[in-house]
């Protein structure tokens, strides 16, 4: 049985290392990187709390006592399903089962101008990119005081994170940890009590994927770490120099970090029809995308309705490695003939968390 998986995320890498060294499967890895990112981690690569070597791992080491897995470094241009092809930019890649775990990308709901200036965090090249933008913001700072230019100091001395999921409450807490700790000791010239730290979320509350009490604590202790909570707070434009918002009022900002939205990556040839909100591929309860019985999605990438998740599970990292296990399972019975067409997948959802600065 030839397994090509494409994405070596928490899913696509999950699954190849279940099936390493079984025998009678033969596993291609397809990424366009080769390494593997630990996600939940690249807001504190962005804060320089961590080097980007701590967060990311070679693919290649992984699987070097491996007698089955091979990794090709490729982007995926596109699937023939007819002829059970997947394109890659290294040339074809034949396949018995594809398992599609490609993840997903920052979604900027068609805004260019925003996709022009905001800076987003979805890989390490993208976190250190903000990291770069997040020390230079000071550096010009510093230089605009000397020049007595109290409208661009300001500008550079305000930071918007816009989305208060995980990743944007995380992220706030960490630059108002960089403010308290780090900032004054290597810009001592700088007056940080004139930093100002914005979190705006459309919603009504932040992590509102949580409960409505880790909610409100998170809220109350970013307040208390000096980060000001907009709440119902819609972004409607932003040119690299004023964060405008819906209701009309605006921020001055020099960087706008966004953190609100993530659409899947899917590859040329996957019926529209079978994609859903999120540009995800919808799936059976077997993790089968529709129509297809040799081709499989999961991960953040995958849209499966089950009783639990009449909207599709939450795009975390739990949900692709628990899918990655039942696939695994059934390609491995599949071999014995023992594989039991009627088994569906049951996410089982284990609680989870975010970090939000240090102890006050």
């Amino acid at each position: 049985m030839k397994v090509v998986i494409l994405g070596a995320g928490f899913g696509g890498l999950r699954l190849a290392r279940k099936l390493n060294n079984k025998k009678g499967i033969e596993v291609q890895l397809i990424d366009r990187f080769n390494y593997h990112q630990f996600q939940p981690l690249f807001y504190q690569v962005a804060t320089a709390g961590l080097d980007a070597s701590n967060i990311s791992f070679p693919i290649r080491k992984v699987f070097h006592k491996s007698t089955n897995v091979r990794i090709r470094m490729a982007d995926v241009t596109g699937i023939r399903m007819e002829e059970k092809l997947v394109q890659t930019s290294t040339g074809d890649v034949p396949y018995d089962q594809l398992v599609i775990a490609m993840g997903a990308d920052t979604n900027f709901f068609g805004n260019d101008m925003l996709e022009e200036h905001a800076f987003p965090m979805k890989s390490t090249v993208e976190a250190l990119q903000l990291r770069h933008k997040l020390l230079q913001n000071f550096e010009d700072a510093f230089e605009a005081k000397d020049k007595g230019d109290e409208l661009l100091l300001q500008r550079l001395m305000n930071i918007v994170v816009v989305g208060g999921g995980p990743t944007g409450v995380e992220l706030s807490g960490a630059i108002a940890d960089m403010k308290r700790f780090q900032l004054p000791r290597d810009f001592p010239e700088l007056d940080f009590r004139n930093m100002h730290i914005y979190l705006l979320e459309g919603t009504g509350r932040t992590l509102g994927t949580l409960s409505e009490k880790s909610s409100r604590h998170s809220q109350e202790y970013l307040e208390r770490l000096g980060v000001t909570v907009k709440t119902n707070a819609l972004l409607q434009e932003y040119d690299g120099k004023k964060a405008v918002l819906k209701d009309g009022s605006s921020i001055d900002t020099g960087l706008l970090i966004w953190a609100a939205g993530i659409k899947g990556n899917v590859p040329a040839g996957i019926d529209p029809a079978f994609i859903a909100r999120g540009n995800r591929i919808k799936t059976d309860r077997s993790c089968r995308v529709a129509g297809q019985e040799h081709v499989f999605a999961i991960g953040d990438i995958a849209y499966m309705e089950e009783e639990a998740w009449p909207n599709g599970h939450p795009q975390v990292a739990p949900v692709a490695i628990q899918q990655a296990d039942f696939i695994a399972k059934h390609f491995l019975q599949t071999l014995k003939g023992t594989a039991n067409p009627e088994s569906l997948f049951q996410y089982k959802d284990k609680a989870s968390m975010a970090t939000v600065g240090r102890n006050l």
